[in-house]
């Protein structure tokens, strides 16, 4: 069997590892280089051109159905828990703690949420409703474990690696929210970003008040491609007497949108997180759809207010 390996960065240093173990079993084995930012992210245009017989996909689970043989394989991370007593003193005033991770301590959420219980604190664990399979787990696109208890709880807990995932259920979310990162050892709430964040957004969306041209941005990913949303976009920027182009690529090169000088901001459908991360690595704004739809909802409100004055 041809198999192709793809791993994210974070595990891209076991690929000849795993490699020599399938080759050991007969196996033909070819690793992707290309970078990966999840499983709406797969190497399906290098597995079919190499003619594999299967993906194998490192460190998620399953995002959604893809007309591929993919074989995922999640890796389970054991984080220290020696903090939790620390995150219970930031919690004290709070009884309904709501509780979120990723896939990769998954394994562990049932004993985290075990130790808040023996402490006196109610835990909910949401479903997901997006491409999150499991109960508490987040993407950083899909958040929906969070938002669906955001009413029950008074507070947040994330227990887990990094700032990229909390975030975006922070962002989505109105309650406080704490992050407890074992790897770095600390213990923070992060609430000061949902008012930066707020800020940046309407600073992105006043900042297109005077724009002509969009360019909307399609991935060809197989998890973010969105072609049905950016040509509505397009339609409604058009109607206002606006212009728009459609930009594809796989991964954006932000260099390249920069050349295209003749774009007064760009529209992003693909990775929802982009219009988040990456809008210092673009001269222009970089707005979200919903940021579009603002932007056009201003635009037409000041063009009515210019036509009553006009009358007048």
């Amino acid at each position: 069997m041809r198999i192709l390996l793809q791993f994210p960065e974070g595990l891209k240093q076991e690929a000849l590892r795993h490699a020599k173990e399938l080759e050991a079993q007969g196996n033909e084995v070819v690793i992707s280089a290309s970078p990966t930012f999840g499983a709406c992210d797969l190497a399906l245009d290098e597995a079919r051109n190499i003619k594999a017989d299967k993906l194998v996909h490192f460190g998620h689970a399953e995002f959604h159905h893809v007309d591929f043989n993919v074989e995922y394989i999640p890796y389970n991370i054991d984080a220290d828990l020696s903090l939790l007593p620390k995150s219970l003193e930031k919690i004290a005033n709070f009884e309904k703690i709501g509780l979120v991770t990723t896939i990769q301590h998954m394994h562990q959420l049932d004993t985290v949420k075990k130790f808040y219980e023996e402490n006196g604190k109610k835990v909910f664990v949401g479903r997901p409703y997006g491409f999150a399979k499991k109960a508490g787990q987040i993407l950083g696109c899909d958040i929906g474990s969070a938002a669906s208890i955001n009413s029950q709880v008074d507070a947040f807990v994330y227990f887990g690696g990094g700032m990229f995932h909390p975030l975006g259920a922070l962002l989505a979310t109105d309650k406080p929210f704490l992050v407890v990162e074992p790897f770095q050892g600390s213990v923070e709430f992060i609430d000061k970003y949902r008012e930066i964040y707020r800020k940046r957004s309407r600073g992105k969306m006043l900042a297109c008040i005077d724009a002509k041209n969009f360019g909307i941005m399609v991935t060809t990913k197989n998890g973010q491609h969105n072609m049905a949303m950016a040509r509505i976009l397009k339609q409604k920027i058009e109607r206002m007497g606006l212009k728009a182009g459609i930009l594809v690529a796989n991964t954006f090169d932000f260099e390249s949108l920069n050349n295209m000088l003749e774009f007064d901001a760009f529209v992003n459908t693909a990775c929802p997180r982009i219009s988040i991360d990456d809008i210092d690595r673009t001269r222009k704004p970089l707005l979200s759809a919903n940021e579009l739809n603002e932007v056009l909802r201003m635009k037409e409100e000041l063009l009515h207010g210019a036509n009553r004055t006009i009358s007048k």
